[in-house]
């Protein structure tokens, strides 16, 4: 079996060199002066960006689909500022610049990655949707973020990214189920007990610091 682990460092090889173009093109998101940042459903109170330690693979959802393993993380600051410094600079800039980018609104974005071990294997984007308080939610946009990623069709053990967009309230604050084509995944339930955790204990750091 594949686990999260190495899929993350497989995955991480070739971003490397997109990441620095991306972070390279646009500023990072500045402090903001209130720490507190809406979620669909209530008001949160975050942490200064700097004081996470959690890494990507930490607050994103794995979802096996056959020879597929797709990973989907969210871009909003509610789950980046829980990350690690490097990791929070990266996701926020790769934010900052696709929401500059999309149409007017508060589009959710998430940051979506197609892997496999196997040769020539088919992928199909669109059938990466959420489930969201009883709502089936498809994305608006998908913006790729590796060359090859409009060929639908991945490489031995490489990865094909993009940034979906979704205009729907996909709730992170809640349960939440992410679907591939027959196959779905509640992990996400996990996932964002760890990030609230992480939330406190950030926010703790953040006020012993001298």
């Amino acid at each position: 079996m594949f686990h999260l682990r190495e899929l993350n460092q497989a995955r991480l090889a070739p971003w490397a060199a997109i990441a620095a173009l991306i972070v390279s093109g646009c500023a990072l998101p500045p402090g903001m002066d209130s720490s507190r940042a809406i979620s669909p459903s209530v008001f949160i109170e975050l942490p200064p960006p700097g004081y996470g330690t959690l890494h990507q693979d930490e607050v994103s959802i794995l979802l096996t689909s056959g020879k597929l393993q797709i990973l989907v993380t969210p871009l909003h600051e509610s789950v980046t500022r829980v990350t690690a410094p490097d990791t929070y600079e990266r996701l926020s800039s790769i934010a900052k610049m696709h929401q500059r980018e999309a149409p007017e609104g508060e589009p959710q974005l998430f940051l979506v990655s197609f892997f496999t071990d196997e040769p020539a294997v088919p992928f199909v984007p669109e059938e990466v949707q959420f489930v969201s308080r009883g709502l089936r939610l498809r994305s608006s946009t998908i913006t790729p973020v590796t060359p090859r990623w409009g060929e639908h069709r991945l490489r031995q053990r490489e990865t094909e990214m993009a940034v979906y967009s979704f205009r729907g309230l996909v709730d992170l604050e809640s349960n939440l189920t992410l679907v591939y084509g027959l196959e779905q995944t509640d992990a996400w339930s996990m996932i964002l007990s760890r990030v609230q955790t992480e939330r406190a204990r950030a926010r703790a750091r953040a006020r012993r610091k001298p």
